[in-house]
């Protein structure tokens, strides 16, 4: 049995519109998705801001009920189950939220054991054990307001494994943290599935899915446009080479000049350590150099470095997203 199996699942908001809110606009955050989990995998999901990532993940967690279509998790019906399906899971949602500030490591602990209907006793010697687990064993007695940023994801990660879930949903559990706290999160998250833990993580950062997940689903516009293992879908941009060029300054008019240049698919610009880097992706490879660098030139703009380079998965997420920005 896989621990998630998902079939046409679907989710539509209705939103209010105008000044009063007497408008009513349905928006289809999901749009009949299929796809299934296996026990033990790290299974990513990938898709830009406003795809259906965390709308997914609140309907598998239960926080959400489908407009229509089937799931069950952990053999357990989404919609008719979903008390069943709860002490089973754990989950991690980005950010900050979640915890009570005033209290401190401890008492957010008991509080959530609490929640999770744990013998007392059990909890009492559980708590101290997921603090160690997460790097804040003798942080217990500080209040939560005086934690780095990191320091709370971490204690987010023991707060969901508190009732030893056999499932575990991260919705961008390294967000905001700074490299080293990114790292030590991964790390923790590589260890978790060692331990057995099934894991279902969504994210924004490609190196992340590509170094974690055995497989992942691309989603865009509510649907799922691509399901394969980081090196499959790297086949989908078998056909490209990648130009990166380092630019000053450059402005849209320019992108769009280049996005019309003969062979190029997509144009893009990445800030990377307060610098512009300029990517095109064109399976003409070198040749798409030299009218790059003509439309920069005749900008007058200032260029550093320029490569080319074979594809990688954030290449070939761009290409099945169309990252034209």
């Amino acid at each position: 049995m896989n621990a998630v199996e998902v079939q046409e699942l679907r989710r539509v908001y209705r939103a209010k519109m105008g000044l009063m809110g007497r408008k009513v606009k349905e928006v289809l955050a999901v749009d009949g998705i299929s796809f299934s989990v296996n026990r033990g995998e790290l299974f990513g999901m990938l898709g830009p801001n406003g795809a259906g990532k965390t709308t997914t993940l609140k309907m598998l967690t239960t926080l959400l009920i489908p407009t229509s279509g089937t799931a069950s998790v952990l053999g357990f019906d989404l919609v008719k189950q979903a008390k069943a399906i709860r002490p089973h899971i754990g989950f991690i949602y980005g950010g900050e939220r979640g915890l009570y500030w005033r209290l401190n490591a401890f008492d957010n602990l008991r509080y959530f054991a609490n929640l999770y209907h744990m013998d007392p006793d059990h909890a009492a010697k559980r708590i101290p054990e997921m603090l160690e687990l997460v790097g804040l064993g003798g942080r217990g007695d500080e209040r939560i307001e005086g934690f780095s940023r990191g320091m709370k994801q971490r204690l987010h990660i023991a707060r969901a494994l508190l009732h030893d879930p056999e499932l575990l949903f991260l919705d961008e559990p390294t967000l905001g943290l700074d490299p080293v706290g990114a790292r030590e999160m991964r790390n923790t998250i590589r260890d978790l599935q060692g331990q057995g833990k099934t894991i279902f993580l969504t994210t924004h950062y490609m190196f992340e899915a590509e170094a974690l997940c055995e497989r992942i689903a691309v989603i865009d516009k509510g649907m799922i446009i691509a399901l394969d293992s980081p090196q499959g879908l790297k086949t989908h941009v078998n056909d490209l080479s990648v130009v990166e060029v380092e630019v000053f300054g450059i402005r849209q008019e320019a992108l769009e000049v280049i996005r019309k240049l003969k062979g190029v698919e997509t144009a893009s610009v990445e800030n990377v350590d307060q610098k512009q880097i300029l990517q095109v992706q064109s399976p003409l490879g070198s040749e798409t150099v030299a009218p790059v660098l003509r439309v920069l030139e005749e900008r007058k703009l200032r260029m550093g470095r320029v490569t080319v380079r074979e594809p990688t998965l954030e290449d070939a997420y761009v290409r099945l997203v169309g990252g034209d920005t």
